[in-house]
């Protein structure tokens, strides 16, 4: 059950559209991400895929079935999310949170099992962070609380893992660290990783696969080196640029020209 797709849906809040007429699929097994201006939709995108905002029309399908007739344990156990702004439990330790993963695959009157003890040593091991397990969440660092968090969702062993904003508040040092470690999950296990990120060149460099938004629709999707251009930056961001190919990675990286020339 790993085959994400929109059919021409429309969402919003109160009545108000803010993504209009979506349709599309999701590349499976690829990292996608979603690029655009701010209040363009894609953070409410994300949140119907995930099943926490209802389309106002239109439906949303995992393997085939709309996600609103698949019971909740069902769907947590293909769909993982890290919100853009998650809370933390005060007092909690590392492998508490991650344990909580688990929590689609219990069953009543089933206790911890070894599958459970191995998918969240696993998790955390695949974040690097076993070395802080006991720690509470308290004490870490942004980019630390951000790899316990991606943990957790590893521990759900999903098929898709959605991502809102992953590098949200982080330095550019640890915003490369969570990428990669995404982008080698993603190689590694062949789970499907669907982004919205801010930082465009970020985007362009790990994506497989782009959609780029602007006022609530899709403007344009496709490999980075086929839809980043000049032309898209001024119709997504209204900023003029230069597009070259980025020096480490070939990927296309945009240049701003600024209005003071520079």
């Amino acid at each position: 059950m790993n085959s994400l797709v929109i059919n021409d849906a429309t969402i919003g809040y109160g009545g108000a559209p803010v993504v209009k007429n979506v349709s599309l699929s999701i590349p499976e097994g690829n990292v996608s991400i979603f690029i655009g201006a701010n209040a363009c939709g894609k953070s409410t995108l994300l949140k119907a895929m995930a099943r926490l905002l209802k389309p106002m029309s239109g439906e949303i399908t995992l393997g085939g079935k709309r996600i609103d007739s698949i019971p909740t344990k069902k769907l947590a156990q293909n769909l993982g999310l890290l919100p853009q702004s998650p809370i933390v439990p005060d007092g909690i330790t590392v492998s508490d949170l991650v344990g909580r993963g688990r929590f689609p695959h219990k069953k009543f009157f089933r206790g911890w099992t070894e599958a459970d003890t191995n998918a969240v040593s696993d998790a955390m091991d695949a974040m690097n962070i076993s070395d802080i397990a006991d720690r509470c969440i308290d004490e870490l660092s942004g980019g630390q609380r951000q790899r316990v968090w991606i943990a957790m969702a590893l521990a759900q062993q999903t098929d898709i893992l959605l991502l809102d904003e992953p590098t949200t508040y982080l330095d550019i040092a640890h915003q490369v660290e969570i990428l990669d470690m995404l982008l080698r999950l993603n190689q590694k296990r062949g789970i499907t990783i669907v982004m919205v990120l801010h930082e465009v060149n970020l985007a362009a460099r790990y994506a497989d696969h782009l959609f780029a938004m602007r006022l609530g629709e899709i403007v344009a999707s496709g490999f980075p080196r086929e839809i980043i251009t000049a032309d898209l930056t001024r119709d997504v961001f209204a900023l003029d640029s230069l597009v070259v190919a980025d020096p480490v990675s070939g990927a296309p990286m945009i240049c701003p020209k600024g209005k003071c020339g520079r």
